[in-house]
């Protein structure tokens, strides 16, 4: 606890009675409207979902995006996935997000890395006029108000900045082992909508059409490497099982889990997945 300003031990405070409370994410547009706290499974998420694979990153920087000399703000930054693998190319980062394990976790990985982290919502963001050359969303911009948010991504980058837009995931309808584990996860999460993924556009709300313009998407195929232990911990951080179950279904989940991958998949293999991403220039002059 620090004593010399008050001022400076609200966000203190603040974040530690997120981290005791948690932030249970309610909206109907998710799940069925059921509540899900990615802080309760921040272990696992640190741990399983650091996945992404090198031609990731580098269809970013191929683009002359989140490169040396720009400022990046990484709007969801979870455990900082983004910033910590991009960091060796240059960027200044700064990340956000709602959960505070989560952000706990992002301060822990990055060890020396230079890079701010912050625990609050993407609505609630506030940083100065032009602070950003780049703001960047990986696997979390439909989870946001877009009417709140977009006026203020304008307000935060420079002129002509970007607003990037990332996803990656398993295609469950063409690879296998994806499609029985997520056949389990809809077993203990009827609602959960993140199944039955297919390759498609970023959904980009109209309300960003007046102040940016998109100038660039694609679609990639991704093969991503996994023992049986890192599936089910991939798995098991997801929205549909650690972020959202009981412990004891979280328990029985895992079991089942367990037992299925034994009978389907060898020790070691690749889940197909897809890659996306979305650039949108700000109309700022």
């Amino acid at each position: 606890m620090c004593y010399n300003s008050i001022n400076k031990c609200l966000p203190e405070i603040a974040a530690e009675i997120m981290r005791v409370a948690g932030v249970d994410i309610k909206d109907e547009r998710i799940d069925g409207g059921k509540a899900f706290d990615w802080g309760r499974t921040s272990e696992d998420y640190a741990r399983y979902r650091d996945i992404y694979p090198d031609e990731f990153y580098r269809r970013i920087t191929e683009k002359g995006l989140c490169v040396n000399g720009q400022r990046v703000l990484d709007l969801g930054t979870g455990t900082g996935v983004l910033p910590r693998n991009m960091y060796r190319f240059g960027a200044k980062w700064t990340g956000t997000d709602i959960s505070a394990e989560q952000i706990a976790q992002a301060k822990a990985m990055s060890g020396n890395m230079d890079i701010e982290y912050y625990v609050v919502s993407a609505e609630d963001i506030d940083f100065p006029e032009n602070s950003f050359d780049i703001i960047t969303a990986c696997q979390c911009f439909w989870y946001f108000d877009h009417e709140r948010l977009i006026p203020k991504l304008v307000r935060m980058l420079r002129p002509g900045g970007v607003l990037l837009l990332l996803y990656m995931a398993w295609l469950p309808y063409e690879d296998r082992i994806a499609g029985e584990s997520e056949k389990l996860v809809l077993k203990y999460s009827p609602a959960w909508s993140g199944a039955g993924e297919t390759r498609h556009q970023i959904f980009v709300p109209e309300c960003c059409n007046n102040d940016f313009e998109q100038v660039c998407h694609e679609e990639y195929p991704l093969k991503v490497h996994f023992t049986r232990k890192s599936w089910n911990g991939r798995m098991k951080a997801c929205r549909g099982v650690g972020a959202s179950l009981t412990p004891e279904e979280i328990k029985n989940w895992e079991c089942e889990h367990i037992k299925l991958l034994s009978e389907i998949a060898p020790e070691e293999f690749d889940v197909l997945h897809y890659g996306a991403m979305t650039v949108l220039k700000s109309r700022k002059n």
